[in-house]
This record gives C-alpha cells, structure tokens and sequence, in this order.
C-alpha cells in the first residue's frame, strides 16, 4: 500500500528545498501531504494544507498574523496549530509518518507537532539545531534529528544530499513492519508484562540483576538511565499506561533537581506511578550524587565540596547531609501520593558503587539523614526496609524484586 508523509515546511521562503524533498518522496512511490506552515509571503507550490488553516487552528486568522508582523505571536500560534492538525491526520488514519526541514523557528514548529504523536510512529526533523541541545525539540519522544550541515537555504551539493537522506531515513522507517495488539511484527518478540525500572551507571549491577529475576518470572524490565531525559522518558510512558508497576531504584535525578544539576527530570519525577495506581518499589540509587558537565561547569559556590571525576565530560559532587534529608522528604512525600502498594528499601552500606565502605563518596552521616528523612515522613502504611548490604549487592537485588514480585501476586 502506498504510504503518505506529512511534510511539515514554511513554503513561502523554503519552496524549492520542499519541492525538492516531495519530488523524492513522489520518485520513491510514495504520496506527500505538504503542510504549509509559512505566514509572511504566498507559498512557492501549492500545498495540501495552506498556511491560513493551520493559522485558524491556532485560534488566529493568518491576515491578522501578517498585519501584526509579530513573529514571537505568529511561531505560538502556528505551533499550536500545527500541532491539531499533524494530530488530526494522524487520528483519521490519512498520514503514515511525518518530515519537517528549518532552522529554529521551523524546528520548533514542527517538533512540537512531532511530539503529539506516539512512540514509534516515524519522525524525522532536519534542522540547523540539531547538533546543539536538543531536548526541547524532542522531549520525551523518538524524533530522529538530522543536522542540516548548511542551512535550510537552496538546494545545492551539500543540502540536496543531506534532504535525500532524510526522505530515504523516513522510507525506511515506514515500510518497517511495526508492532500493534495481537500482532508480531519481524523479528518476533514475545509480548510480556511491562515494569519500568531506572538506572543509573553507579546502580547497573543492581538493575542488570533484577532485570534477570524479573525475566524469570514472565516480566519485561524497560530500563531508563537516569539522565533527566530518561526519567522524564519513563514518567511518560508510565503515564501513557504501558507498565505494569514500577522499580524506581535509582532516584538520583531528584539529587539534581534540588541542588542544581545538569541531569535533572523535573519536578514531576516519581508521580506517574501514584497517578496510575501501579505498584512500586523505591530505593534512594545514588542520591550520593550531582552531575555537572566537565569541571569547569561547576559553580563557583560548590569549589569546596567533594567531586568525582567520572570522565572529563562527567564531574559529580557528593550531596550533604542537609541535602540528604531534603530528598528524603521529597521521596516519602512522592510515594505518599499513592493509593497503590508502595514499599521503600534503604541499603545501610551505600546508595552506589561510589558509596560504599571506602569509596570515593562514602559518608555515613549524609546517608543516615537520607534514610532517617525518609522514616519520618513516610506514611506509616508504607513499610520500608533497611538492609545491611550496598545497593548492587544480590540481596538488595533480591529483595526489592521480591517485593515488587508480591506486590504482583
């Protein structure tokens, strides 16, 4: 069957870049549905869907936009209405993956109508930002962002290679066989039970030994590593409703939230479990840690505190008691939420490889703040269990499983 892309462009200054990008999709058998998301001038080919819809979408008229000359306003409102109308096709069936070229107006535009549609549906985004941070752009979903190399400006030697690629990148991503309910796509992987567990370079071991226990037991283990992007990754999908319960083990992206680091999953983090009403199992998995970037990321205010170079583009610094007993607030409060089981496990001989007797960030008193925090403002019908072990040991492994296991039963 042929496929149709939706292609997401301002065809009023880019009309040759996006002719030239349908004409492949057209030389390769498939249809282009070109939306049209340029306001200032008339578009260079005609469209499918024209720029004043869009406009109308977004709760303006496109002349108003034109009159107004404000570009701050005209980017807000053709991103909210691309976003229903991208959300639109995809609802009536008409679109079968979706492609966006600009620089950063055009990448915001698109990328957020991107991000309203589910996981797996194919998306690729040429943009002049995509070597750069891009977690604005993507969020919580699978764009595939290709650098444009040189501007989105002109087809010429370099842009015309890198457009075909990225119409050759979205073939491929369409004509892939894809998982759906009660279908087995090529290769065939069996369909089990969901549990979302995060993870953290400092708690692999641990992970990597539940994930093995839990497969014994009819379990798939999502692993999210906890890098901010990750966690916000996961609290998605568990809102999304794919798991089953959650192992959150490794709750160290609360230790930057709070202190200032880079890998931060915001505020949200660990309230997808409570507001899904799915078992969990919590252990504070290095919350002995902060992430900066290299060393001279750091903030002046911090040069007195204890660091671990863990490679020249990761610098952590060791949390402190007082630090300690904050995050241990935030985590009984978090699980507090929850209507569902919950249960806290607390490993007395360190949170991560790095804290443990005689490691680099092993400080009793910051763990016992941490843990003491904990009890006390946990309600009293979630049990917590401390263990006599560090956080990668077998027994941890085994007895949060198991727990999470009874929870099941």
């Amino acid at each position: 069957m042929t496929k149709t892309i939706a292609i997401i462009g301002a065809l009023d200054t880019k009309g040759a870049e996006f002719a030239f990008v349908k004409g492949e999709l057209l030389r390769r058998n498939c249809r282009a549905l070109v939306i049209n998301i340029g306001i200032m001038g008339d578009p260079l080919f005609a469209p499918e869907v024209d720029a004043d819809v869009v406009a109308e979408a977004g709760g303006r008229s496109l002349a108003d936009l034109r009159n107004e000359g404000d570009r701050g306003t005209a980017v807000a409102t053709m991103t909210t209405g691309i976003t229903n109308v991208v959300k639109k096709l995809y609802d009536e069936g008409r679109i079968d993956g979706i492609l966006g070229m600009g620089g950063s107006a055009g990448t915001v535009i698109a990328t957020a109508a991107m991000r309203q549609l589910p996981i797996g549906f194919p998306k690729v985004m040429v943009s002049t930002l995509a070597a750069g941070d891009t977690a604005a752009y993507v969020g919580t979903k699978d764009i595939v962002l290709i650098p444009s190399v040189v501007d989105v400006a002109g087809v010429n030697r370099i842009s015309a290679l890198i457009f075909a690629n990225a119409v050759g990148a979205i073939m491929g991503m369409v004509e892939t066989p894809a998982l759906s309910a009660g279908e087995v796509a090529v290769p065939a992987i069996e369909t089990k039970p969901l549990i979302a567990a995060s993870m953290f370079g400092n708690t692999t071991k641990l992970v990597d030994q539940c994930r093995a226990i839990l497969d014994e037991h009819g379990y798939e283990t999502l692993v999210f590593h906890a890098t901010g992007t990750g966690g916000r990754t996961m609290e998605s999908l568990i809102h999304d409703g794919y798991f089953t319960a959650v192992l959150d083990v490794t709750t160290t992206e609360w230790a930057d939230e709070l202190v200032g680091g880079f890998l931060t999953a915001g505020p949200e983090r660990m309230d997808g479990a409570a507001r899904q009403n799915l078992p969990q199992v919590i252990a504070p998995g290095c919350l002995d840690m902060v992430n900066f970037w290299g060393p001279d990321s750091v903030p002046a205010r911090y040069k007195d505190r204890k660091f671990y170079y863990w490679n020249p583009n990761v610098t952590l610094m060791r949390t402190t008691p007082e630090e300690n007993a904050e995050l241990g607030r935030i985590l009984a409060e978090k699980a507090n939420q929850s209507a569902a089981a919950v249960a806290f496990f607390l490993p007395l001989q360190g949170v991560s490889v790095l804290d443990s007797p005689g490691g680099e960030f092993w400080w009793p008193e910051a763990d016992r703040a941490l843990f003491d925090a904990i009890k006390s403002h946990v309600r009293p019908s979630i049990p917590v269990y401390e263990l006599d072990c560090n956080i990668n040991d077998a027994a941890f492994a085994e007895a949060v499983t198991g727990k999470l296991l009874e929870f099941l039963a």
